[in-house]
């Protein structure tokens, strides 16, 4: 199996490697940093951190990360990889705490790899309450019901 690296990507470029390659959700529009991860000849995946989309959460001491997308064909453990490096990034920036969500269809086994913890449950949005401000454009996977994720 070959080692998995991480590597500098610029905020641009991870969007645009979710934007080509993530299963269901578009890139986030913004972001804090972004770590990719390569198997010594290629890039096979990126995460990205930003601040808590939920507003409540957003307290200045807590990040989330708001993607991670590796190529289908990526080495065992890449995601779990993105995961601890992003936990590892926060904590030298002087982050205290971080997030992340997954859909409860999923498994979670790169989160559990990387030593995070499920610490709620979140419900679907209605597609009303989603689009009640400008701009904002519905995506099939908001209306669905989450695991909340912490760093341990």
């Amino acid at each position: 199996m070959p080692a998995l690296i991480a590597v500098p990507i610029t905020m641009t470029e991870a969007r645009e490697f979710v934007r080509n390659f993530h299963r269901h959700n578009k890139p986030p529009l913004g972001g804090v940093f972004s770590v990719g991860v390569s198997d010594g000849d290629r890039l096979v995946g990126v995460a990205i951190a930003g601040r808590p989309v939920a507003r409540m959460l957003d307290n200045g001491e807590t990040l989330e990360v708001t993607r991670v997308c590796v190529l289908d064909d990526a080495p065992k453990g890449a995601c779990s990889f993105l995961y601890a490096r992003c936990w590892q990034a926060a904590r030298a920036l002087g982050w205290r705490r971080m997030l992340t969500y997954t859909l409860q269809a999923e498994s979670g086994a790169s989160l559990r790899g990387a030593g995070w913890k499920v610490i709620a449950q979140t419900e679907g949005y209605d597609p009303a309450r989603w689009q009640s401000r400008p701009g904002r454009e519905w995506q099939e996977v908001v209306g669905q019901a989450k695991f909340r994720w912490e760093a341990q």
